[in-house]
């Protein structure tokens, strides 16, 4: 997801007590650690895939037993009036820091993510291309996760982020580009006079919206071909690319396109399809140079066969989703 900036603050400020308040009736073994088993980084799954803990992606998401116990937290998360992706209570612990970055499977091709600080304390420093902020508790920050990012907790206390992540409607969308042109400075007057305070209002019954077809059990040729069109425009514009490996990806990503589109127009979501399309993904992921940096890319520097692999080989074929594209 691409900004203008690597940081907006949207024009929302929540009450940050009340978010407090619910946060503490967890106990320590509700947190799940990291998928990846950073140290210091640990959550709370809120919306989930079937509701359950875990930290898949992808699936029919629905809201889990532990946002249910959290009023305040439903009406802020509804209060968006987006259909909302995985999303949850995120948590660093004093002294741990998130690595530097790029987000770039299929996932984040067309999401953001919204950042609402609920405990933090000024050592908590988010970077994100070449600024860094501290985002304090209450506001609502969206960044730009296509450039390199890091989070790093250098005070004395853990610090907890309800993130909430979603695709956005043209509303979302044209409310943040009405936001982007702020500097970023909270103490911004003109960008203060644009955010509203969002009470938590009693006996009221939040209504969430969540994704319930976030990946097609087989990838729509046309968007295959579009996720290859922009990644070959990308990796072309880096001029110190080698012009014969450039020739050669762009043609392995367009073949990859036009076969794609043969099985497809042959055998739709049909099983008799799916050893085909497998077997094609994995020639394709056989032809790609050992190298993971064989290529970059020009708009943020990112090894091009991570990005194949992640956003388009892994994403394209999805077979365990076809029941609920049959539902």
């Amino acid at each position: 997801m691409e900004l203008a900036q690597p940081f907006v603050r949207l024009p929302y400020q929540f009450d940050a007590r009340r978010l407090q308040q619910e946060l503490s009736q967890f106990e320590r073994s509700d947190w799940m650690e990291h998928p990846s088993k950073l140290a210091g980084n640990l959550a709370i799954p809120l919306i989930s895939q079937h509701g359950t803990d875990n930290n898949d992606f992808s699936g029919r998401m629905a809201p889990t037993r532990h946002l249910q116990r959290c009023d305040y937290m439903q009406q802020v998360m509804a209060g968006f009036d987006e259909v909302l992706a995985r999303s949850r209570l995120m948590r660093l612990n004093a002294g741990a820091e998130v690595s530097a970055h790029v987000d770039f499977n299929y996932h984040w091709y067309s999401r953001v993510r919204v950042h609402i600080p609920i405990i933090t304390n000024p050592d908590v420093i988010f970077y994100c291309g070449d600024q860094h902020i501290h985002m304090r508790a209450g506001e609502c920050w969206i960044f730009d996760s296509w450039r390199r990012h890091n989070v790093i907790n250098s005070g004395n206390d853990d610090r907890v982020h309800l993130v909430v992540d979603m695709a956005g409607s043209s509303r979302f969308w044209n409310m943040v580009r009405e936001m982007e042109v702020y500097d970023t400075d909270s103490d911004n007057a003109r960008l203060q006079a644009r955010i509203r305070k969002v009470p938590y209002v009693s006996s009221t019954t939040a209504k969430i919206r969540t994704e319930q077809y976030n990946v097609a059990p087989v990838m729509a040729p046309g968007e295959l071909e579009a996720l290859a069109r922009e990644l070959i425009a990308d990796f072309t514009r880096h001029a110190a690319n080698n012009p014969a490996i450039v020739a050669e990806y762009s043609r392995l990503l367009q073949n990859l396109g036009k076969d794609w589109r043969e099985l497809w127009h042959l055998h739709g979501y049909a099983r008799t399809g799916w050893p085909h399309y497998k077997q094609l993904l994995d020639n394709t992921m056989r032809q790609l140079r050992p190298d993971p940096r064989a290529l970059v890319t020009a708009s943020n520097q990112v090894g091009v066969n991570p990005i194949i692999v992640q956003r388009i080989l892994r994403a394209a074929l999805n077979v365990e989703q076809i029941e609920s594209f049959h539902a």
